[in-house]
């Protein structure tokens, strides 16, 4: 058996391209990098009304979530159009909050579920930096099992991205919360933040694929394509495995991070294990090990009839380090065969496929360093 999204997932697919299409994402990105965050606010808030943010909020709250093969549909979507702000942290706000519960949960989940709100993160063992913290309305961190939110963005830091702005956060805060629910509410964030930002990476690869192949097909050498080199066509061959082996992990990640919801595992080797309860994803037939797909990936290397490559055994935390590990280098990987491809033309600034190339290497270290989330999947 194989796992796809069902047929409102995919329209849930189209209908977020459609709407960034049609957003000019290149000058919403320019105006962002250069402080000018109303643009980006504007989109932020549309796709807030198409449902992006509330994938994170419980019902209670305004949500309709957690729903993380949703959320994971809408976050490669965003990371093909390279949308600037605080996205994962923004869904992992939402599940801090509310795993955390108190006045602050009443008071920002129905306005991050909205839209309204925009939200960054520092969170233990994931560095010191809150991204884009001078546009959020909030910052939050957690040290030990406190959660405070930050009296202000703190001090800027360089970026290999200019629209991805790190700051460090300032010491002290509002208090907002504490204790052992802080703790296990802080480590579940850490999760989705990792998560989303491999769907990001996914998607942000996905674009810089589709660019390069489209490239090839109109650079001219020696009178014909430099498409139609083989050895153009091996490395981009190549880039595309490395996507398409991603892309079951992802989505193995969101069946299992569904699963912990749930409160429970499938046994496995049972037909359907790994599919989770409530996941959304449809079983159907193929052939062994057509993986779990989205309908573009049908078919990928390796992925199973379970939650992906070799992941049946794996916990959710697990999941999500073998899925960022892979999404983030896939994508990164991406990023230099387009520059290669592309040649000197790929270093300009007037070129939109510039912050595409810029965002790929900060997607594939935030939230987990492929190193990092190695050592996680070893440890199981």
């Amino acid at each position: 058996m194989r796992f796809v999204l069902t047929d409102e997932q995919r329209e849930f697919a189209r209908s977020l391209d459609a709407l960034l299409r049609a957003a000019d994402t290149p000058g919403v990105l320019r105006a962002w990098a250069a402080g000018d965050h109303g643009p980006g606010r504007a989109l932020w808030r549309r796709l807030g009304d198409a449902g992006v943010f509330a994938l994170a909020v419980p019902e209670a709250y305004g949500g309709v979530g957690p729903l993380p093969v949703e959320a994971a549909v809408a976050c490669v979507e965003l990371g093909r159009y390279a949308v600037p702000g605080p996205v994962a942290e923004t869904l992992a706000a939402g599940v801090l909050l509310a795993g955390a519960g108190g006045p602050a949960a009443k008071e920002w989940l129905p306005g991050i579920a909205s839209g309204a709100a925009m939200v960054s993160l520092r969170l233990p063992g994931h560095g010191p930096y809150a991204l884009n913290a001078d546009a959020a309305d909030a910052v939050f961190t957690v040290d030990g099992d406190g959660l405070r939110r930050a009296p202000g963005p703190g001090e800027l830091s360089v970026s290999a991205d200019p629209a991805r702005r790190l700051f460090r956060p300032g010491p002290g805060g509002e208090p907002v919360a504490g204790g052992r629910a802080v703790e296990a509410a802080s480590r579940a964030a850490g999760d989705w933040a990792s998560f989303a930002t491999a769907a990001l990476a996914l998607g942000c690869g996905e674009e810089l694929l589709r660019a390069t192949v489209a490239y090839v097909k109109q650079r001219r050498q020696f009178g014909v394509p430099v498409g139609s080199f083989q050895a153009v066509k091996h490395r981009l061959a190549d880039t595309l495995l490395g996507l398409e082996f991603a892309r079951p992990l992802l989505y193995g990640a969101a069946v299992e991070l569904t699963e912990e919801l749930s409160g429970g595992r499938a046994e496995a080797g049972s037909p359907g294990a790994g599919a989770g309860v409530g996941s959304g994803m449809e079983p159907a037939e193929g052939t062994p090990g057509a993986g779990l797909g989205t309908g573009r990936g049908a078919g990928a290397p390796g992925s199973g009839s379970g939650t992906g490559p070799g992941m049946g055994s794996l916990g959710a935390g697990a999941a999500v380090a073998a899925a960022k590990a892979a999404a983030g280098e896939a994508g990164y990987a991406a990023a230099r065969t387009a520059l290669q491809l592309h040649g000197a033309i790929g270093y300009t600034e007037e070129l939109d496929l510039a912050w595409w190339l810029r965002r790929a290497r900060p997607l594939r270290d935030a939230w987990g360093t492929p190193s990092a989330c190695r050592a996680r999947v070893l440890a199981g």
